[in-house]
């Protein structure tokens, strides 16, 4: 599982719109907000997702990206993104490498879990929320460590 201070693992794929992406593409570069949530469409997740379009441009001007990741299909991904006008990529985990590789933990043994990641500069994990049916939460938390780690570079 990682942990606050960890490197973060590797991670690469194809976005809804076709970006191919990995984590070193970012470093040295943005901060990356990775948050994992379980399922497109559903309503938690949409008020998730809803929530960082609405604060997306406070996030690129703290100088960060946002990558939201489920196993949904990337054809499920583009239906969510379009209905939404999700500006922020996302991308498609759908054998589970990159959820097991953060060690993202089930909800009740069952539900894929709602785990957000602040990932610095350098590729570090400088902050982990996780919390099932606090959707919003996850937004506020990451903004909030998202510009700390701008004053510090400022």
């Amino acid at each position: 599982m990682v942990q606050v201070g960890d490197s973060s693992p590797s991670f690469s794929g194809v976005t809804h719109d076709g970006q191919q992406v990995c984590r070193d593409d970012f470093l040295g570069k943005n901060v990356v907000v990775l948050y994992f949530y379980p399922k497109d469409g559903t309503p938690g997740c949409t008020q998730q997702a809803c929530a960082f379009r609405d604060a997306y441009e406070d996030f690129l001007q703290a100088g960060a990206v946002v990558i939201g990741v489920s196993s949904d299909s990337d054809e499920s991904h583009q239906v969510f993104a379009r209905n939404h006008r999700l500006p922020f990529l996302l991308l498609t985990d759908s054998n589970g490498a990159l959820r097991k590789a953060f060690g993202v933990p089930k909800t009740l043994g069952l539900l894929p879990g709602r785990v957000t990641y602040v990932i610095d500069r350098e590729g570090v994990v400088r902050h982990i929320f996780g919390a099932q049916f606090q959707s919003q939460r996850h937004v506020t938390e990451a903004l909030n460590i998202v510009r700390q780690l701008a004053q510090d570079v400022a």
